[in-house]
């Protein structure tokens, strides 16, 4: 992990991750979180998308008048999303990089901190290093959006625990795709997020993914976060 040549096979040829443009409903109502609670205005914002993927998250908040900086380990995914940006007339800095070590970035420089299902692909040593640079570059009153798996009541997720285990805690290898993954109990999340930072929203949220033709219901956690 974080594994560039899977990310770079699953992105030519996916197995995985959509083809979709549009940003999940999770974070348009993010969004709408933003707007209401925070009252922002998107155009004083600065937001840091991490594992950026095609970009379908980084446009959408762009769109909005945003300025976005998108961390994305696949060259491949991150020239779809640069292709994206541009059709749609955006401006979005799209860098190709590992966002498990130091980010090159002011203190307090981001409002936003996305991480849409990305850290799950982290070794334990970059997931440390990961939470104190975002902490750093998270602005005061900001905002940090973590999407992940969670691994409370999902019976496949405890299969695949059984039979692929990973190198680490609580991570297994996903089969044929070779993609290693970290799932989280709730407490274990709490535990290790809640070093740097207060937790104001926890929820489950299930989908159901498509590997190889077959559907599996996925457990996701989704969280709003703030420096303490």
């Amino acid at each position: 992990m974080p594994q560039k040549e899977v990310w770079e096979r699953e992105y030519k040829n996916p197995k995985l991750v959509t083809k979709f443009s549009e940003p999940q409903p999770f974070i348009r109502k993010f969004a709408k979180y933003i707007r209401k609670e925070k009252s922002w205005n998107f155009q004083d914002l600065q937001v840091l998308d991490l594992g950026s993927g095609v970009g379908r998250n980084s446009n959408y908040f762009a769109h909005k008048g945003a300025r976005v900086v998108g961390i994305e380990i696949s060259a491949t995914a991150v020239h779809v999303a640069k292709l994206r940006a541009h059709e749609q007339g955006l401006e979005v800095k799209y860098v190709c990089g590992n966002f498990g070590g130091e980010l090159p970035y002011e203190d307090k420089n981001f409002q936003i901190v996305l991480d849409v299902t990305s850290s799950n692909s982290l070794t334990d040593a970059e997931r440390k290093v990961y939470l104190q640079e975002v902490c750093r570059v998270l602005d005061t009153e900001g905002i940090f959006f973590v999407r992940g798996l969670l691994k409370d009541g999902d019976k496949n997720v405890k299969k695949l625990l059984e039979q692929y285990p990973g190198s680490e805690k609580d991570t297994y290898k996903m089969p044929k795709m070779g993609l290693e993954e970290r799932v989280f109990t709730r407490k274990d999340f709490e535990d290790l997020y809640g070093v740097f930072f207060k937790i104001i929203k926890f929820e489950k949220n299930s989908s159901y993914s498509v590997f190889d033709g077959v559907p599996y219901k996925r457990n996701f956690f989704i969280a709003y976060l703030e420096k303490k």
